[in-house]
């Protein structure tokens, strides 16, 4: 019979420190992940490497015998175990039973003291540190070996020669293959989203088949051949990316530099601006153009003049060096000049011609209030313009900021694009964009923007062809085998690093459209997806892809080689576009998966945003993945209401899909491990007359049980910054849950409701009371609470029995229905059950004061699904 040790993270975890470590990562940039290409709710690296290692190291508990025959171990045990009897002499544990708890307790310890240095950004690629974690694993890996050694599949499922690979079905922007990679694990990601596949191809697949290699450039070549070096990991081809990448913007310069041109200042400037006095007669390069969008002013008199609709007349906050706006208005016209200093009126020039909240603006001219639906009139009727408020130049210790000038608004207008991206706005790239006249991806650049990026991306084809030719020349083989059939030659090589340089393009996309705006305060161009959607801006900011500072090619450039160097490069990993539902990739491999939000991120729609730039470079390389013009969406397991025409329906599809999936994993996933599932906890909708909440973390717990898992823990994990203006001052609820499932067994003892509250009574104190022991923060401790509850409520099956009544303290109606579950006079709903442990509800506070522990029940939502019942809290005295 098949032998599984208990693993750590069944038991505990080092919660405060790894919540700490994933917090701080949020800021950090330089080498993260987030800054090769964006992706949405990407989960902090710390938190699935410490999730990954507690995944597969055996908790102490289950080696006691081991611990306690290593001499110093003993030692030190038997050393604790006089303390605390001296310090509870009536304690009722025998000696025995006690040494082995506290052996256990403090090999557990070693492993966090571990874990929180595993966690910390300045370890992510300490060598010594991982090959430790690595060791840990291994050493657990072979103890389940040896107990499984008679297991009819032992060579197949438990060869002590090699570790089992790792999967994640969901993939996304792989910070869980990433992580496995790193702590020695073959790592596979699938996902079926391309831009998601390409993003775990080039962060865990490309960069070992390349490791240890040389660069192929020129340069680097010729160095090499007076100061030879050695190129560990991807640093060779780190270095091609940033060589291509520069020659890249040269060849751009050379072709569209005229388009960008510097801005002199001149004697005249200096008479109205005495701090332009050091930069006569310099011509400064230009960093951003500051445009206002405008539309014709809803007032009969000034009817043919286009007015701004400025979100703010700010153009530098920092204190000192306050700049801004100061329209002129001579009759019917006006013009903008540049000040610098606090504005007289600061309030008036915070708000631009903003009137309130929404696209509520006012005539500058008339002081005419313009509202919403004129304004969406004119963008349907493509009339909305825009109109340049100020230029913002590189100066001798940071930035200058100057009025516009008939050369540089020329200069945007006198180019017309080659080719433009026409598909669609869809989903959550829509938003309210259409209401304005922006219905295709085209609509969302200028046309110097557009001309920019489809330079630079033709650009990458000659790169290619450039990088084989040196690849050729260097000594590199060339099988003429592309990339996507997993080669190595010259031809791979290129298509490699072209890939990279694709992604480039994608964040300076992110960057060049006319929805990134400026930051006043941090004087830099804000990216488009400032949220998880295209949002509407009304101020927005040009970059100039040759100057250097904000929003430049060559500071893309930089960030995506510094990302290729942190790659850890080690152990083999493959990614692959497959959908859950139907994957076979999990098949005895160790599983921690992401999956997708219920409708919180609408994937597919966004990732249109950047595939419509990556396909006509990358087509050719990855036909497989680009044989649709559009990002895959219908199979996407995500409940867009948009796509199902009503909430039920989109609920449903999510529910059987999900269901599907996690099927999937629970009958391929490797028996000797559990599997673990970050879901964000959102409460998302409260229905009031059933007192069923509709929401993705309820429909997602139904659908983990229902797929044959037993939870036997949940881990909340803070990833949001200590910082944020929620979270400061309250016990704002964690950022996701990680859920950490094994199968339930076939024999499933059948139990009634009565006998379920029976056996919660009798075990769950006791299992709060050691989670209460961890070190977990108060604030995550309720949500913590749910594992011993649903580990309880998910190992047996239920009784068909519909109406019987609830005893003791819980009285009501049936387990289909719950929401007139009473507890002590207090009507209990599944909401409030959901929203106790997060200390938000007033029904919450009430229930607080009432039984000795809380029950809450989710029930079966008629013919669909069954919900758990969840053990939140444990009220101590």
């Amino acid at each position: 019979m098949a032998s599984f040790p208990k693993k750590l993270i069944e038991v505990a975890l080092p919660l405060s420190e790894i919540n700490a470590a994933s917090s701080r990562e949020k800021s950090i940039r330089h080498g993260h992940p987030s800054t090769l290409h964006l992706w949405w709710a990407r989960r902090p690296l710390a938190a699935a490497r410490a999730v990954i290692f507690a995944q597969m190291v055996d908790d102490p508990s289950e080696y006691v015998d081991v611990l306690l025959s290593d001499p110093p171990k003993k030692r030190a045990a038997s050393a604790e175990m006089k303390r605390r009897k001296a310090k509870d002499p009536n304690s009722s544990s025998s000696d025995q039973q006690l040494l082995e708890e506290i052996a256990a307790e403090l090999e557990r310890e070693r492993l966090f003291d571990l874990i929180k240095e595993l966690v910390k950004w300045e370890n992510t690629n300490n060598a010594k540190l991982l090959e430790q974690a690595n060791a840990e694993i291994w050493q657990s890996w072979r103890r389940t070996c040896a107990q499984n050694a008679d297991h009819p599949r032992a060579s197949e499922l438990f060869d002590r020669n090699k570790l089992p690979a790792f999967h994640d079905p969901f993939a996304g922007g792989g910070a869980l293959p990433l992580e496995a990679q790193r702590l020695g694990l073959e790592a596979h990601a699938s996902d079926l989203n391309p831009v998601a596949v390409l993003i775990n191809k080039a962060m865990i697949e490309i960069p070992p088949m390349f490791a240890g290699q040389p660069p192929v450039n020129p340069m680097s070549q010729s160095e090499q051949m007076i100061v030879p070096r050695t190129w560990s990991g991807a640093q060779g081809l780190a270095e091609d990316v940033r060589y291509y990448g520069e020659w890249m913007r040269d060849e751009a310069h050379r072709r569209i530099g005229h388009l960008y041109p510097k801005i002199e200042i001149t004697q005249e400037m200096v008479q109205e601006r005495p701090d332009l006095e050091p930069y006569v007669g310099q011509e400064l390069t230009i960093i951003a153009w500051l445009w206002a969008r405008t539309v014709k002013s809803p007032n009969p008199a000034y009817r043919d003049i286009d007015v701004p609709l400025a979100y703010t007349f700010m153009l530098s906050t920092k204190k000192g060096k306050e700049t801004y706006v100061e329209p002129v208005i001579n009759g019917k016209e006006y013009s903008f000049k540049v000040k610098v200093g606090v504005p007289p009126d600061l309030e008036r020039a915070k708000r631009g011609t903003k009137l309130s909240r929404g696209a509520n603006f006012e005539c500058l001219l008339s002081g005419v209030p313009i509202d919403g639906d004129y304004i969406k009139q004119e963008g349907q009727a493509h009339r909305m313009g825009s109109r340049m408020m100020a230029i913002v130049a590189e100066g001798h210790r940071g930035r200058v900021y100057l009025m516009p000038e008939g050369r540089s608004e020329n200069s945007a207008q006198e180019t017309n694009p080659n080719w433009k991206p026409e598909n669609s706005l869809v989903g959550k790239c829509r938003d309210q964009l259409p209401l304005y006249g922006m219905e295709t991806f085209a609509d969302l650049f200028t046309s110097r923007q557009l001309t920019a990026l489809t330079t630079f991306s033709d650009l990458i084809g000659e790169a290619i062809v450039r990088i084989k030719h040196d690849a050729i020349a260097s000594g590199r083989e060339d099988d003429g085998q592309p990339l996507r059939d997993n080669a190595t030659g010259a031809t791979a090589y290129a298509q490699a690093v072209g890939l990279y340089l694709a992604f480039v393009v994608d964040k300076c996309a992110d960057y060049w459209s006319l929805i990134s705006s400026w930051s006043a305060s941090r004087q830099t161009i804000r990216n488009t997806f400032g949220r998880q959607a295209i949002p509407m801006t009304w101020n927005y900011a040009e970059a100039n892809p040759f100057c250097g500072s904000t929003g430049n090619w060559l500071a893309m450039i930089k960030w995506v080689f510094k990302c290729i160097n942190a790659f850890p490069s080690t152990t083999r990993g493959i990614s692959t576009q497959a959908d859950a539902h139907s994957q076979g990739l999990s098949n005895a491999k160790i599983i921690s998966t992401d999956p997708p939000y219920y409708d919180n991120i609408g994937y597919a729609d966004l990732s249109d945003f950047f595939y419509v730039w990556l396909r006509p470079v990358l087509k050719s390389v990855f036909p497989e993945l680009f044989n649709t013009l559009a990002v895959p969406k219908s199979a996407e397991l995500v409940a867009t209401l948009h796509r199902h025409k009503s909430k039920p329906a989109a609920e449903k599809f999510f529910m059987d899909g999900m269901t599907e999936a996690l099927e999937r994993l629970a009958k391929q996933s490797h028996f000797g491990y559990p599997v673990t599932v970050y879901y964000a906890y959102k409460q998302a909708e409260t229905k009031e007359n059933s007192g069923m909440s509709s929401t993705g973390w309820e429909t997602f717990l139904g659908a983990v049980i229902n797929a044959g898992f037993t939870v036997t823990g949940t881990w909340p994990m803070r990833t949001e910054l200590s910082n944020r203006m929620v979270g400061m001052g309250t016990n704002a609820l964690a950022s996701s849950v990680v859920l950490v499932c094994q199968l339930r067994s076939h024999s499933a003892p059948i139990v009634t409701r009565r006998e379920m509250l029976k056996i919660l009574r009798a075990k769950l104190p006791k299992a709060l009371l050691l989670l209460q022991a961890g070190n977990i923060a108060p604030v995550d401790l309720a949500q913590a609470a749910i594992g011993p509850g649903m580990k309880i409520y998910s190992r047996y099956a239920w009784s068909a029995s519909l109406s019987e009544k609830y005893s003791g303290d819980l009285s009501g109606p049936t387990y289909r229905n719950p929401s007139n579950m009473i507890i002590n006079g207090d009507r209990l709903t599944s909401a409030t059950c959901i929203n106790c442990s997060s200390g938000t509800s007033g029904d919450s506070r009430k229930i607080r004061k009432n039984p000795k522990f809380h029950i809450a029940l989710l029930g079966r939502q008629p013919k669909k699904f069954l919900l758990a019942c969840l053990a939140l809290t444990v009220l101590f005295a």
